[in-house]
């Protein structure tokens, strides 16, 4: 099974959930409907059905998540899932930005943290999986430098609706130059002095 400790950037620190972050999560996805859509889970209406959640989450044997930290806060959750130590292939999901966290150089750096971990760790395969229908998630996966390998018709329902699912992945052949690349991005010499990147992580993967 992975590692499941701190990450830590230069931007944002991920550890490892507990129902006991359940307060300080809560605040950044208050009136913040969107970001459930395409998830299985929320919205929450306090913080005690975040609290049950995260209950959940955390006595699942194949998930290891993770709260997102900034300076803003506790901005965000994620998790690997579907970890298979035998075969080598781990999922990054069930990923929820906060809008401050959205867009930003610590949503990128949180990315490449835990692909970074995964592939230290001795995986072979990094998967993102998400609704056909999501059209952020699946531009997400392509700039962070997943493989489209093909959509699963109806692979599971949630909230009363059928769901393809988009499949992608980064196997550890690949992995060296998304890393050079990911790491080129986030040098502070790519950003000017208001924050702006100089070089686009998707021209840096080309």
């Amino acid at each position: 099974m992975i590692p499941h400790v701190v990450l830590e950037g230069d931007s944002v620190r991920l550890t490892p959930l507990e129902p006991s972050h359940a307060p300080m999560v809560y605040p950044a996805f208050h009136n913040a409907e969107d970001l459930w859509t395409y998830m299985p889970f929320g919205p929450f209406d306090s913080v005690s059905d975040l609290e049950s959640e995260f209950q959940q989450v955390t006595t699942r044997p194949d998930w290891r998540a993770f709260v997102i930290e900034t300076t803003d806060g506790l901005v965000g959750f994620l998790a690997y899932l579907r970890i298979q130590p035998h075969d080598g292939a781990i999922e990054i999901g069930s990923i929820v930005y906060s809008p401050q966290l959205q867009h930003t150089t610590a949503a990128t750096e949180t990315q490449y943290l835990l692909l970074n971990h995964a592939f230290e760790s001795g995986y072979r395969r990094v998967e993102w999986k998400c609704d056909d229908l999501n059209a952020p998630s699946r531009r997400a996966a392509d700039r962070l430098g997943y493989l489209y390998e093909g959509t699963f018709r109806m692979a599971t329902h949630y909230k009363g609706q059928s769901r393809d699912t988009a499949w992608y992945a980064i196997t550890i052949d690949r992995w060296p130059p998304i890393k050079r690349a990911m790491e080129a991005w986030l040098a502070p010499d790519n950003f000017d002095d208001n924050g702006k990147q100089l070089t686009s992580l998707s021209d840096l993967m080309t």
